[in-house]
């Protein structure tokens, strides 16, 4: 027997398995919860109204409480659907609260001090939010500089820019009401059934339903997620990676502009001092709303129901007697929650 022969009577005869194995109940979860992202958050609001109909009684569940929660949330899910936007292509906005404040004090300060017509006020403050996302964009595209790096910086600049363009001082309501009712439009409300809506909550579904519309059914929110689920692959697939980023922030710069309109018809007034919260708050949306902060997966009902979440469990608390600190308490027990789930879901792309 030759050398070479001895050798091939010890390989390894094993041929390869291409069997489908059975899937555990626990792994068909994860597939389901992988391909559907909204449906975590869909499930979590239903526990939650139903935990605290239960829990409050016939108060939580009333035309008029309920109605209340969609107005509570609507500057969370307009500015959760800018930071949608950014989080979806990998990265983060903490200047979107900031961003919203500048343009509600441009919008007042114009309208009600400068005499500016309402409608041009509202245009400028449009175009500085445009502006202040095109700022975020180029330092993002063109340096190569971090998203988060950049945003924390910017939200600087812009709370600065805030207070000195302000002067710290806040525009009362009467002032907004009797110079520039246009401002204070979406603060319209409408009683129906017990139920008192208002139009900037018709706004923020108009809105949810449009961006939805882009990123699903056409050719720029399919080049979106695959920046943000690879931008390398995206980039040897023809994709201009860079104009889609500088463009995204752009839009979410644009839609802060909205949610400063909405902003002024929910208080009445402009206060170089509110949304303080809004950052945080925008990015609670998201991550309860399903989006992924490693990119490439997220979606704007997901976000809707992430602002709804928070509202749900904030006011079903209230209702049942549990204190502000204890509240905040729960949302981040539902943020650390919902990452875990994140990081469980992805491992089946792994």
């Amino acid at each position: 027997m030759q050398a070479f022969e001895a050798v091939l009577e010890k390989r390894d005869t094993s041929v390869a398995d291409f069997d489908v194995r059975a899937k555990t109940p626990l792994q068909r979860l994860q597939h389901f919860l992988h391909a559907n992202p909204t449906a975590v958050p869909a499930i979590v609001l239903l526990l939650g109204i139903l935990a605290f109909s239960l829990i409050a009684g016939g108060r939580f569940l009333s035309a008029f409480n309920l109605s209340l929660v969609l107005q509570q949330v609507t500057i969370i899910c307009v500015i959760g659907v800018a930071q949608t936007l950014i989080v979806i292509t990998a990265g983060i906005d903490l200047s979107v609260g900031a961003i919203m404040v500048l343009c509600s004090v441009v919008m007042g300060k114009l309208a009600v001090m400068a005499g500016v017509p309402a409608p041009l006020a509202f245009a400028a403050g449009v175009a500085v939010g445009g502006a202040c996302g095109a700022l975020n964009g180029a330092l993002v595209t063109r340096l190569k500089l971090p998203p988060f790096i950049v945003t924390l910086g910017t939200w600087s600049i812009f709370f600065a820019l805030n207070l000195w363009y302000s002067a710290s001082e806040t525009i009362r309501s009467q002032d907004v009401g009797k110079e520039a009712p246009f401002l204070q439009w979406l603060g319209t409300s409408v009683d129906a059934f017990g139920a008192r809506l208002t139009a900037g909550s018709f706004f923020m579904l108009v809105l949810v339903a449009a961006v939805w519309f882009v990123l699903n059914r056409t050719a720029f929110g399919r080049h979106l997620y695959a920046v943000g689920d690879d931008p390398d692959a995206a980039r040897l697939a023809g994709i201009r990676t860079g104009r889609v980023l500088f463009l995204v922030y752009v839009a979410a710069g644009v839609i802060c502009a909205l949610g400063a309109w909405t902003l002024i018809g929910r208080i009445g007034s402009i206060s170089p001092q509110a949304g303080q919260t809004a950052n945080l708050d925008s990015v609670v949306a998201v991550v309860i709303g399903g989006a992924s902060l490693f990119g490439g997966r997220g979606s704007i009902i997901g976000t809707l129901f992430g602002a709804l979440i928070v509202g749900v469990f904030r006011n079903g608390l209230a209702l049942s007697g549990v204190e502000a600190l204890w509240q905040e308490f729960t949302v981040g027990c539902l943020i650390i929650v919902a990452v875990a789930l994140d990081q469980w879901i992805r491992k089946v792309s792994a």
